[in-house]
């Protein structure tokens, strides 16, 4: 699948890029709404100033994947790389940001609803942001093959979205399986489109996606674990 489609494809593929970076933006706005946007007019607990951060970090992103998209939709390829500095920047940030946050929330003892103990939990946000972090830097060092750069940059943030899936206002969403699995929809759906309009799955979605699935039994198994506990117990100080 090379950056040489016919026109009619190409025009397919950058617009399905669109659409799935305004799904995710609204299921963070979804997860997010009550405890964070909506903040000022919902009864939620107060917010650390280091959630605060992360919270616009990430609000950051999804609004940078948005924008992105749209450019290249668009055929402002010139103005999309440009803004490239801005992702890289951002998205370290996230990275250390989001770390911190996740620590200081397991101190705090502060998990999503149905969720598991606070150092229990901790192996996913710690897990996401290092996926996050791995699929941006191959999304970054492929930023010259179009097809796999959009594609990892897709994967990267669903990595991170399970964080708003899980603060869904449903009872189930905090488990771990459900959030995963409600998550690994973006990549189904990232593979039904490759399969339907381009007759095969792009190797990002077989070998970045489906690494990302295989992980999510192997961080399941780990939390419960001995050695993960006392990493985390460890972190948190």
């Amino acid at each position: 699948m090379s950056g040489n489609l016919p026109m009619h494809e190409e025009r397919t593929d950058r617009n399905f890029f669109v659409i799935m970076a305004l799904a995710m933006a609204a299921t963070v706005a979804v997860g997010f709404g009550p405890t964070f946007y909506l903040k000022p007019v919902m009864a939620s607990p107060p917010l650390t100033p280091s959630v605060w951060v992360h919270g616009v970090l990430f609000t950051g992103w999804i609004a940078l994947l948005v924008t992105q998209a749209s450019l290249v939709a668009k055929g402002r390829v010139e103005i999309h790389m440009r803004l490239g500095m801005l992702g890289v920047l951002l998205a370290i940030m996230m990275v250390v940001v989001g770390l911190l946050t996740a620590i200081q929330s397991a101190r705090l003892g502060r998990v999503p609803p149905g969720a598991p103990p606070p150092l229990v939990f901790l192996a996913i946000p710690f897990f996401a942001i290092a996926e996050f972090a791995a699929l941006f830097a191959c999304a970054v060092a492929l930023r010259g093959n179009g097809a796999a750069h959009k594609r990892l940059m897709l994967l990267a943030t669903v990595a991170i979205i399970p964080a708003a899936i899980a603060r869904f206002p449903l009872a189930f969403a905090g488990i771990p399986p459900v959030f995963f699995e409600m998550a690994d929809c973006f990549i189904l759906a990232g593979v039904l489109f490759d399969r339907q309009v381009h007759g095969r799955v792009h190797p990002a979605y077989l070998w970045a996606g489906g690494a990302m699935v295989l992980m999510q039994p192997a961080q399941l198994a780990l939390m419960g674990t001995g050695a993960w506990l006392a990493f985390a117990q460890w972190l948190v100080g």
